[in-house]
């Protein structure tokens, strides 16, 4: 007998298709991860709803993990099968121990799926809980429990197979309950699948990236199509089409408006006038919607400095890249369209006499530095985030901008390149360590470290005429020179 379901993503076709009715609504999808997130990335996919995680975590029995004996959400939501606990003599403290151990998990995928996004709001939205399938149950009750608390309008569970059972307990929950597979005998969620290989974290963070894009994309589209710039705090924000050899590659173009709200500076940028503007190289697998550079960017902005946040490959080449990982290792691709959008910023009439900065996040840190190299008297500042200034070769000797190299303190792979790349490098070059951080920076307090650190650089030297600004100390190291703010 055929499974009813190829895969994850076929299963979530499928179920879209039995939730076609929420579309149009002001619906969102939250997926249990990780098995649930290609399931409903089908789903957000086709109602046009965001999509997001929502994590719960199973209380395995002691000496028996596979075996639930109840679960905990966001939420702080704790959900316990008393029979299972009593059939197994298990104590309170047994228990409590499963609980404290998950929460630290729940705590760091969190982090780790969500990115610095913040949780979407629920209250008064149709919410759409999804997951690959029903065992017992226990995931899906405390998930639906915790979100219920948040007052949706309506609370929608969804799901491809399930136990009969388990379905039919949900319906106490929850407002609807769609399964569309409940056979009987159930035997396990992945007997009804003909592929039903494990997700992995990186492949969840793929799929969140890539909804995440798709919803800024359609957006972005849409208010385009509205026409016109728009009105970000105090600064305009337009997307933009830039025009790269034989491509068209699309940013987002941020123009502050009024004085920046640091002190000092150069007599335009206390007019009121950007002090410089900063174009983003993004990362690995990422593109202008990276949530950690749009952060940055912010603050760049909030201290009266233009940004550029651009694509630095077509759609089509982003799908290559997601199956075979190769184009974002291309540094010469990503430096010559980094070199192509700085030749477009001195066209364009918003941008044309501004100093450029460039800020480079993993692999687009090395094609930053390449294009630093290429451009030097038109690039004034370079700022790498958890960067591969290693990638940028003999071009690290030629870059005259002074560089600063932000590296989290347990990133320590990525440590021992920076130091590397920093000792071939003879433009003034600092490496900063923030304690604490992973490669993503992604815990409290550490991006907003990241940013503050890339403004005070960029406000120092793109308000200045290149030369070493006033309150940095220089030591001479061999060809090196490192200098301290």
């Amino acid at each position: 007998m055929r499974a009813p379901f190829r895969d994850r993503s076929e299963a979530g076709q499928q179920l879209a298709r039995q939730l076609a009715r929420y579309a149009k609504r002001d619906t969102l999808v939250l997926a249990l991860p990780r098995g649930g997130v290609p399931v409903a990335y089908e789903v957000a996919r086709a109602l046009g709803a965001e999509l997001d995680v929502f994590v719960v975590r199973k209380l395995g029995a002691p000496m028996q993990p596979e075996l639930a004996m109840g679960a905990i959400a966001s939420g702080g939501v704790r959900v316990v099968n008393d029979e299972i606990v009593r059939a197994l003599g298990l104590t309170d403290e047994d228990v409590s121990a499963a609980v404290e151990a998950e929460s630290r998990e729940l705590e760091r995928r969190e982090r780790q799926y969500r990115d610095d996004r913040p949780f979407p709001a629920v209250r008064g939205r149709t919410v759409i809980l999804v997951d690959d399938g029903l065992a017992t149950g226990a995931s899906m009750q405390a998930a639906a429990q915790a979100l219920r608390a948040q007052q949706p309008s309506q609370l929608v569970v969804a799901v491809p197979v399930g136990a009969p059972d388990s379905c039919s307990s949900l319906r106490s929950t929850a407002d609807d309950v769609i399964c569309i597979e409940r056979p009987e005998p159930f035997v396990a969620v992945g007997y009804w699948y003909e592929n039903f290989d494990q997700t992995s974290d990186e492949e969840v963070r793929e799929i969140l990236e890539q909804a995440h894009r798709e919803r800024e994309s359609t957006r972005a589209n849409q208010e385009g199509a509205a026409g016109g710039p728009r009105r970000v705090g105090g600064s305009e924000e337009v997307n933009v089409s830039i025009p790269i050899g034989d491509v068209t590659l699309e940013g987002t173009l941020t123009v502050p408006s009024t004085g920046p709200r640091l002190a000092g500076g150069t007599a335009a940028a206390r007019a009121g006038r950007p002090r410089g503007i900063v174009l983003f190289a993004h990362g690995s697998g990422s593109s202008r919607h990276s949530p950690r550079n749009r952060f940055v960017a912010r603050t760049l902005a909030d201290a009266g400095i233009a940004t550029l946040l651009m694509d630095l490959l077509t759609n089509r080449e982003e799908e290559v890249d997601n199956r075979t990982r190769a184009l974002r290792f291309d540094i010469g691709l990503l430096s010559d369209r980094l070199i192509g959008a700085m030749d477009w910023i001195q066209r364009d009439r918003r941008t044309e006499s501004m100093k450029v900065g460039l800020f480079g996040a993993s692999t687009g840190g090395g094609a930053a530095l390449v294009a630093a190299a290429e451009r030097p008297d038109l690039v004034g500042a370079v700022v790498s985030r958890g960067g591969r200034p290693d990638l940028a070769g003999e071009a690290l000797a030629h870059v005259r901008a002074p560089t600063l190299l932000i590296v989290g303190g347990h990133d320590e792979q990525v440590i021992e390149l920076n130091e590397w790349a920093k000792t071939r490098m003879r433009a003034p070059v600092r490496l900063e360590i923030v304690e604490g951080a992973t490669h993503l920076f992604e815990e409290p307090g550490t991006l907003e470290e990241v940013a503050r650190l890339s403004r005070d650089w960029f406000v120092r030297y793109l308000s200045g005429n290149g030369t070493t600004p006033a309150g940095l100390e220089g030591r001479s190291r061999g060809t090196d020179t490192e200098y301290r703010l």
